[in-house]
């Protein structure tokens, strides 16, 4: 992957996804490059009229647990926060505040997924970490700019067709997903990979049946 095609990426996360900080820490490489963009996984939701991982309940134990493996095999260091989901957004706009850096985000990130704390009941540690003080940050976040900047990059995944976060957007081509990594690197190589015979049928596969709504 040349750091021309590296530039052109952008990456759509949220700060509440497990998977988000599991493929932010495997992927550093990418991150660093990357145009890193926080968006609410909620808003994604109510748009396409999905549901979380953590709101199906034996899914949400599956993805706990499946999560916490992965980090095992990938040799990240994961505790979950003391509760989850948790409200995201303060921390979202303040990546944002911060003009979503590498060194912000991966702060933010490494404060709830690494070290297991909470954004909501640690607030002050969370900008001590990030040498901001509370008064200062808190006009940060509450700035106009920060919150119509979190609206506009939630648009710009919904224009996009981004329905789950962590994706990665080529510019042409969404990965959604950890699992996905690897593909996105095929394609990051040669972009004619989708333009197999069996890859063009199946992207025009028609529906067969579909539930009641």
């Amino acid at each position: 992957m040349s750091p021309q095609q590296a530039a052109r990426l952008v990456w759509y996360f949220d700060f509440v996804s497990p998977f988000s900080y599991l493929q932010f820490e495997a992927y550093p490489e990418l991150m660093q490059t990357a145009a890193l963009r926080p968006v609410l996984f909620a808003g994604l939701l109510n748009h396409w009229g999905g549901k979380g991982p953590a709101e199906i309940p034996a899914k949400r134990l599956q993805t706990y647990r499946y999560t916490y493996w992965q980090a095992g095999e990938y040799g990240i260091p994961m505790n979950y926060p003391p509760a989850h989901p948790f409200n995201p957004i303060h921390a979202l706009r303040l990546a944002i505040a911060l003009d979503s850096s590498y060194e912000a985000v991966k702060a933010i990130f490494e404060f709830i997924w690494e070290e297991g704390r909470s954004v909501a009941d640690e607030w002050p540690a969370l900008l001590a970490r990030l040498h901001l003080e509370p008064a200062a940050a808190d006009a940060m976040i509450a700035a106009q700019r920060v919150k119509d900047a979190l609206a506009a990059n939630g648009r710009q995944a919904i224009d996009r067709g981004v329905y789950g976060v962590p994706t990665f957007d080529t510019g042409r081509e969404l990965f959604w997903g950890l699992d996905a990594t690897d593909m996105l690197l095929d394609y990051l190589a040669d972009p004619t990979v989708f333009d197999e015979p069996e890859m063009r049928r199946i992207a025009e596969l028609p529906v067969g049946a579909a539930r009641k709504s």
